[in-house]
């Protein structure tokens, strides 16, 4: 029998869609997918079948219980058999995490940037570590079916291209096509690769390894910089030119403080690590930060509850135009803990209460200092899972 484009793509829905139903339900039986599904039984025997021998699912012994008649075969997603990669770029160094199907992470590799953050070095040094993170796998059973990078500035996702990354200075960089030459002649030549904005990555981290499925999902990456990445009804929102998120240049301040992108009074002015120290010791980031806490300097300690204040002047923006069900947030600042979180938090529900309404959801991001290159991998498994965005996209871009 031979099958038209379209033949292959309804086969390939329903296949991902087995596997997503089973991401967000794990153990149901054949028929209990064919009912959730409204396909049909044989229908849905035929692509487990396929997909337990690819390593998709697994399905697992049943427990006898002593009762008559046979109960069904419960069916997971496999997290053993299959593996995603995904890389993280900022301002700290490159980070290559391994991780299973369902978010475990199997392996990691940490490498700084040099001292002058030369961008095709750091893209050489990126493919060099998702090569030896590679290594450490059990190849013979386990193979690489996606790979996802995460960067700090506006990326159109399409080309794989960086628009700008104004905390590295890098600008213009076709970072999708360089890594795929990096990656040539190695085992994970031909693999595919996606490319997206630090804090979208992040957010699709939340959205595929994670069981509450509240509705929008906002992740808010805080450190030295700030971006949003916004997920709404399982669609990653990117905006015309890639650029969705980039809430740390919305204004929060006329004429305040001079933002690296030039203009002032920006989010990440006026919450970013730059303006929690003092002139002459913007560049001590976390630790800087933290020292002078802990000294109990008065102007450090008014410094991050300002900051605090700021950010949740930011939340509350962010609730205004997109009433999330969830926020998450990550980044290296949410470290800096109550004295920049709870002025925060305060500042939100000021904000809340005056309108009447009751604010979302606040939580930390469960994967920590791990949080981009994680989310890098869900950008490959959400990508992967997916395939009528994919079509659609490639329809667009035609």
């Amino acid at each position: 029998m031979q099958f038209t484009a379209d033949q292959h793509l309804l086969k390939d829905l329903n296949r991902m869609a087995v596997v997503r139903q089973l991401s967000a339900w794990p153990g149901q039986s054949r028929a209990a997918l064919a009912e959730s599904l409204q396909l049909t039984k044989s229908t849905v025997s035929g692509l487990v079948k396929e997909l337990i021998h690819e390593g998709w699912l697994l399905e697992r012994e049943i427990v006898a219980t002593g009762e008559l008649g046979r109960r069904p075969t419960p069916l997971f997603v496999d997290p053993g058999r299959l593996v995603l990669l995904g890389a993280e770029l900022g301002v700290e160094g490159v980070q290559v995490v391994a991780t299973s199907l369902t978010g475990d992470v199997l392996a990691r590799a940490r490498a700084p940037l040099d001292a002058g953050r030369d961008a095709p070095l750091a893209l050489m040094r990126a493919a060099r570590l998702l090569t030896q993170v590679y290594a450490r796998l059990d190849t013979p059973s386990q193979r690489v079916i996606g790979i996802g990078v995460g960067l700090p500035g506006g990326v159109d996702e399409q080309r794989g291209h960086l628009h700008f990354a104004h905390n590295l200075g890098w600008r213009d960089l076709p970072v999708g096509r360089l890594l795929v030459e990096h990656l040539r002649n190695t085992p994970l030549q031909g693999v595919p690769l996606f490319v997206q904005n630090d804090a979208d990555a992040a957010a699709l981290g939340e959205l595929e390894f994670s069981a509450d499925g509240r509705d929008p999902l906002i992740y808010l990456s805080l450190g030295l910089g700030v971006g949003a990445g916004i997920v709404v009804e399982d669609r990653l929102l990117t905006g015309a030119h890639g650029l969705a998120g980039e809430v740390g240049h919305t204004t929060l301040e006329i004429d305040g403080p001079r933002c690296s992108c030039g203009r002032r009074g920006c989010a990440e002015a006026m919450i970013g690590f730059r303006t929690m120290l003092p002139p002459g010791e913007e560049g001590g980031g976390l630790a800087g930060i933290q020292r002078r806490l802990s000294a109990r300097q008065p102007d450090s300690t008014e410094a991050v509850a300002r900051a605090g204040r700021y950010l949740g002047m930011l939340l509350g923006n962010l609730c205004a135009a997109y009433d999330p069900g969830r926020i998450v947030l990550g980044g290296p600042a949410v470290e800096i803990g109550a004295p920049f979180l709870e002025h925060a938090f305060r500042t939100l529900e000021a904000y809340a209460s005056a309108a009447g309404v009751s604010p979302p959801l606040v939580t930390l991001s469960r994967f920590g200092v791990d949080a981009v290159a994680v989310g890098a991998a869900a950008l490959a498994r959400y990508r992967l899972t997916r395939p009528l965005i994919a079509a659609s996209r490639l329809a667009a871009a035609a």
